[in-house]
């Protein structure tokens, strides 16, 4: 019974402790194609591991031709903690032969987190994608696999990172622009500071810009703002680092919020959706 109460367990935050935390989160949840890049600890062989959205066929993990193990984060999950999932995919792609998909076996109550079997110090830097072109890397000589990076690219709607900030994303749906920030922030603590700024009017990132509301996934919180037509990242490097020092100055605040910031943070809990 022990077992299964472990097993059972929901892990709220089940990247914390990662130094890329709100990239991870990020990749999970809003990124349609990204890649970040590790190390394994000594256990695991002390390799690199590469991270991304999606495999093909939504496969949860592969080993590259070279031999790299590739886990994909968006496909669901089989257990209660997203970390553990992963962790198990790493394991299984180490397992599989060179070029081929792996198919990670059931969990049962125990199993590596992520943070596990990542050695000490690994950053997993992003880097957003265009297409799905690493697919290619799975093993060069499918020429499957590389028609279907290829197509991928007319599928996947324009992202880039916001540079200056970390894990702000800028991006086109259609013929509007938005920005969606995973904020590496304690949720009710971005909520309080949140709230404090938008008391205040100065939620908005840049000039003419709206606070559309907030993706709440895997304990982080990812606010997202209607950006004015014809915004282009380049155009919220300077806003987007201006807003995150008047962000970290509401989050300094340690009295407790008054009326109207009680106000504005029920508004934007109202506008949150939280995910999975």
């Amino acid at each position: 019974m022990a077992d299964r109460v472990e097993q059972d367990t929901f892990v709220a935050r089940p990247f914390e402790g990662l130094a890329g935390e709100a990239d991870l989160v990020a990749m999970r949840e809003i990124l349609p194609a990204a890649e970040a890049w590790g190390t394994l600890d000594k256990a695991h062989g002390g390799g690199k591991v590469q991270l991304v959205t999606l495999l093909p066929d939504l496969a949860r993990a592969w080993r590259r031709a070279d031999g790299i193990p590739v886990v994909a984060l968006q496909p669901g999950v089989t257990t209660p903690d997203v970390s553990r999932d992963l962790g198990n995919a790493v394991e299984a792609a180490l397992a599989a032969e060179p070029g081929e998909v792996a198919f990670p076996a059931p969990l049962g109550a125990d199993g590596p987190r992520l943070q596990d079997i990542l050695a000490a110090g690994s950053d997993l830097p992003v880097t957003v994608k265009e297409s799905f072109d690493y697919w290619e890397d799975l093993d060069p000589e499918d020429e499957a696999l590389a028609d279907a990076a290829v197509r991928s690219a007319n599928e996947i709607y324009p992202t880039a990172a916001v540079e200056g900030v970390t894990s702000a994303y800028w991006t086109r749906m259609g013929n509007r622009e938005y920005l969606r920030w995973s904020l590496g922030i304690e949720e009710e603590a971005l909520l309080d500071g949140l709230a404090r700024l938008q008391a205040k009017r100065e939620a908005g990132v840049v000039d003419g810009a709206k606070y559309a509301g907030a993706f709440r996934s895997l304990g982080l919180v990812i606010p997202v703002w209607d950006l004015p037509r014809g915004t282009e990242a380049a155009d919220l490097v300077e806003p987007a680092a201006a807003f995150l020092k008047r962000l970290n100055k509401a989050l300094a605040v340690k009295a407790p919020l008054d009326a109207n910031e009680r106000r504005a943070r029920a508004g934007l809990v109202a506008r949150s959706l939280t995910l999975r």
